[in-house]
């Protein structure tokens, strides 16, 4: 992101805009920061306490903005100062300024971090919207694969330094590239050793119990199965059973912990005798069951 907006110097790679370059360091071209007119709105948004609203997105635009403040719903609070608001309130300034550069490209760092759930929640509706209405190109940097599908057309996992897939936040559910792109979509996943069997592969988990699944595979791999994909059935005929952690409400669902998976039920679906110690059955269907390399088995990365 740094990179992007000309505040680092990388020893090598090409940056560009469209037609426009931004870097490219074997023709050695490097357009300066202050050419980029990048919109930058940092995790602590970055505002100065001694400024008002209105100064603070002066500041940036090098003029008043009271438009941009009107559309982001602070225009009443151009004359107060940032320790004044609340953290949506903060947030929204800070995108005016961002956005008060008329800049060709907007960089969000962890725009949501420091807000409660509630307002974190709204403020990203509100920004989808205005990032919708724009039609900017953005770079969204965040741990919340939440924040990133609600936001992005296209999402690109980082893991230590390297790029493991780029895809539609669609395509990250459904075909993950490795273990770490499933755990981080909320999916359960869990080590085994998978057999060839008609139709795809038998997979033996850690811990005991085997899945079937549609791909065909032999030996260690990963599986991954999302909470909603599972189903409670008597363990008595099933080939896999878990420990019940927990039970509890989630967004008008139960949500169910286990010692080794998580399920996602309707509420009307979930058993009315389930309780904490209980052993459940499971089962899922075999194109549901995404084999994967094994953490182990996944390259090293680079940097």
């Amino acid at each position: 992101m740094r990179a992007v907006a000309g505040l680092e110097r990388p020893r090598e790679g090409r940056i560009t805009l469209g037609s426009d370059v931004w870097l490219d360091t074997a023709a050695d071209i490097r357009l300066p920061a202050e050419r980029r007119r990048v919109g930058y709105l940092p995790q602590d948004y970055g505002l100065f306490p001694h400024l008002t609203v209105a100064a603070n997105v002066r500041f940036a635009g090098k003029r008043d903005r009271p438009d941009l403040l009107e559309r982001l719903r602070v225009g009443h609070l151009a004359q107060a100062r940032p320790g004044q608001l609340s953290g949506g309130e903060r947030q929204r300034v800070a995108l005016a300024r961002a956005l008060a550069r008329e800049p060709r490209v907007l960089l969000l760092d962890e725009p949501f971090g420091a807000l409660d759930a509630i307002t974190r929640q709204q403020v990203r509706d509100e920004l989808a919207d205005e990032l919708a209405r724009l039609e900017l190109p953005t770079l969204l940097v965040t741990h919340a694969f939440e924040d990133a599908t609600a936001l992005a057309e296209r999402i690109g996992v980082i893991d230590s330094g390297r790029l493991v897939q780029l895809a539609t936040p669609v395509e990250l559910l459904r075909s993950p590239a490795t273990a770490m792109v499933a755990a981080l979509t909320g999916s359960n996943v869990v080590e085994g050793v998978a057999t060839p069997s008609t139709g795809g592969s038998t997979v033996r988990l850690s811990g005991g119990g085997e899945l079937a699944s549609s791909t065909s595979a032999e030996g260690p791999v990963a599986i991954a199965v999302h909470r909603w994909e599972l189903a409670l059935v008597d363990p008595k005929s099933s080939t896999l059973t878990d420990t019940v952690v927990s039970v509890r409400q989630d967004r008008g669902g139960i949500l169910i912990r286990l010692t080794r998976f998580a399920v996602e039920l309707n509420a009307s679906d979930s058993p009315a005798d389930l309780a904490a110690g209980s052993t459940v059955g499971l089962r899922a269907a075999p194109t549901d069951v995404r084999v994967l390399k094994p953490p182990a088995a996944e390259p090293m990365p680079t940097v």
